[in-house]
């Protein structure tokens, strides 16, 4: 059986070899693989899950090259189909996480109108094979790019005797939502009908005017899990019996945010999968953000070992409030603890 189905668009990533400069002045790119729904199903995978991605791509090399590094990380995509008249969606970005209309320094620029992802449709993924995992991840970027990719995300959140719980990470990007097909309002509507929900309060806010984890979950009374994430500050969960978990963030050295939440998302579910405590769900999307922020491109390279990440997510309250973690820190164990500080050390082995 498939732990984990993700369903939506992956895309072909350049950023600017160098770190100076936004796009117009980069001569040389680098080439990576992006997409909030794969990024999940390569990190749950890299972490022995067993992962299917669906979505579409062109019949053109940038499709070959997003199947191949996706089975590269363990991801099914026999699910997976290639378009022969739409091409590959492609975008360039510079490291920063957020363009220009989110309030942040990035410039973005998407090649995605007319692609293969954004034809996505009831009528070309069989809703079957979609809910045949124990979960079913969807994010509010494929929401966002054609009516008939909302519609497919409103079949798939549909109830039936054969759903899965269905994960559902809002990931609000407002330069999307100008060209959507509806407003913002449509993600609290997704939101509802799932049973695992994460948002960012600064999304929250953007999208629909809610301030704080609080009004967050009084607008969103349905979902069985509700993922607050408040940055460096750290997430809280709200179950259906309130309150039950509030971890900080790790302090981390910040490479590239790119892929973060998309990171954490994998670390919730691989806890939600395993049955932890919500702390130690908490942690574990915690410590693979922290892997992703500390390494270029989309996708954590390379991501902690489960079970090194294990034995962090259970490091005591003092331990885990000093864990400092830089670049490198996520590789071979006899390699990156060094990057881990003293303090993390002290506290590792006292835990």
């Amino acid at each position: 059986m498939i732990d984990v189905t993700c369903v939506g668009e992956t895309l072909i990533a350049f950023r600017p070899a160098g770190r100076e400069g936004g796009l117009g002045d980069a001569s040389s790119f680098v080439r990576g693989v992006g997409g909030a729904e794969s990024n999940v199903a390569c990190a749950l995978s890299r972490w022995g899950h067993r992962t299917r991605w669906i979505g579409r791509v062109g019949e053109d090399g940038f499709g070959t090259h997003v199947l191949g590094t996706l089975a590269a990380h363990g991801v099914d995509t026999s699910a997976a189909r290639r378009d022969p008249r739409r091409p590959t969606g492609v975008y360039f970005r510079t490291p920063e996480e957020r363009s220009t209309a989110d309030g942040g320094r990035a410039q973005v620029a998407y090649y995605r109108a007319g692609s293969a992802a954004a034809a996505l449709s009831p009528d070309l993924v069989d809703r079957d094979t979609a809910w045949a995992g124990r979960i079913l991840h969807l994010s509010g970027v494929t929401a966002a790019l054609s009516a008939s990719c909302l519609a497919l995300l409103r079949a798939l959140t549909a109830p039936g005797p054969r759903r899965p719980p269905v994960s559902f990470d809002v990931n609000y990007r407002a330069g999307l939502w100008r060209t959507a097909p509806e407003g913002p309002g449509v993600l609290l509507e997704l939101a509802r009908r799932s049973d695992i929900v994460l948002v960012g309060e600064d999304e929250a806010e953007a999208a629909w005017g809610l301030r704080g984890a609080a009004a967050v979950r009084a607008a969103l009374p349905e979902p069985a899990v509700l993922v607050v994430k408040r940055g460096a500050a750290g997430a809280v969960v709200h179950t259906r019996d309130g309150l039950v978990a509030a971890e900080p963030a790790p302090s981390v050295e910040v490479v590239d945010p790119v892929g973060a939440g998309d990171a954490f998302a994998a670390g919730f579910l691989s806890g939600t999968l395993r049955g932890l405590p919500y702390a130690a769900r908490l942690r574990h999307g915690h410590l693979l953000a922290a892997a992703a922020l500390t390494s270029p491109g989309d996708l954590a390279e390379p991501p902690p070992a489960r079970e090194r990440a294990d034995r962090l997510a259970a490091l005591g309250t003092t331990a885990w409030g000093r864990l400092r973690l830089g670049p490198g820190w996520a590789g071979e164990a006899h390699l990156g603890e060094a990057h881990l500080g003293e303090a993390h050390l002290q506290g590792e082995r006292t835990a």
